[in-house]
């Protein structure tokens, strides 16, 4: 349908080492492929493991859709120490005897937090106030209000280990969540304190550790995989060249329905386009090809 930019296009599915900023990633992936056009989609701490999903070339317009997917962690609660940044990486700033509590006990707190809940993001996260990252300033000392968001929790389940203040957690959440934040509100629920550690990031939508590579041993999938969790819609050529010239184009005529958004193939399975609603229509929110 059109001329092909230079450069891969694609999909990468990585399990991050400890150690690695998600940037450090990026910046050794424009290496191994030969691109600097290389994103990550949902950011992972240095001390974190796991899924990172990659965008490549073309493929970087839609890592904010990438973004919304649902994820899913593993992770260590200590029990009876507070934490400036919430987990292990941080000073201690508050001790609690928690040395009595029980799993019953974890498990019924625990289970407050299922469902839709509101979260207060943490200091050192990458979250703008007045054009700030709140990271830099928890840096420099400072602290500053921030308003609470709604999150979901699908799972938080929590099994005892052979030290009775840490607790191994499986935890499903939407896009946005915070464990750090949970690890830390779950030890007030228990009336102490709380942080966390050892956070492994086991999926993020179907992307899950088990297709994950290196860093260095990176594979592209086609940009088609963004959305193999969204069928979408395929369209013939004459819907295709439409999709092209990024028009506006009613539902029936796209041959769509829902919320969206919507991604558009065409006969051969290629991704062309990602279409949103708008004003009862569709419009393009990217368009791949012309």
């Amino acid at each position: 349908m059109s001329r092909r930019p230079a450069g891969p296009d694609g999909i990468a599915v990585v399990d991050k080492e400890a150690g690695w900023t998600s940037h450090d990633v990026v910046a050794k992936a424009r290496g191994v492929l030969g691109t600097r056009k290389v994103g990550h989609s949902g950011t992972l701490d240095p001390d974190a493991t796991g899924v990172l999903v990659l965008g490549v070339g073309r493929a970087t317009r839609l890592l904010r859709f990438l973004t919304l997917l649902p994820k899913t962690y593993t992770c260590q609660i200590l029990l009876g120490a507070e934490t400036s940044s919430l987990d292990a990486s941080g000073e201690v700033t508050a001790e609690h005897d928690m040395s009595a509590v029980t799993l019953d006990q974890v498990l019924e707190a625990s289970g407050r937090f299922l469902g839709e809940i509101h979260q207060i993001p943490p200091m050192v996260s990458a979250i703008k106030v007045d054009g700030r990252r709140l990271y830099e300033i928890a840096r420099e000392g400072g602290e500053v209000e921030r308003e609470a968001r709604p999150v979901t929790v699908h799972r938080f389940e929590v099994t005892a280990s052979e030290d009775p203040l840490v607790y191994e957690a499986l935890i499903e959440c939407s896009s946005g969540t915070y464990v750090r934040s949970l690890a830390a509100d779950l030890g007030t629920a228990l009336g102490g304190g709380a942080h966390l550690d050892r956070l492994r990031r086991l999926s993020v939508g179907s992307f899950s550790v088990d297709e994950a590579t290196s860093v260095e041993q990176v594979d592209l999938l086609p940009m088609a995989a963004a959305f193999r969790d969204n069928p979408g819609v395929v369209v013939d050529e004459e819907v295709a060249i439409e999709v092209g010239h990024g028009k506006i184009l009613g539902l029936d005529r796209l041959g769509v329905s829902g919320e969206g958004p919507w991604p558009v193939h065409v006969a051969d399975g290629s991704l062309v386009a990602v279409y949103e609603p708008h004003r009862g229509r569709a419009k393009p929110a990217v368009v791949l090809v012309g």
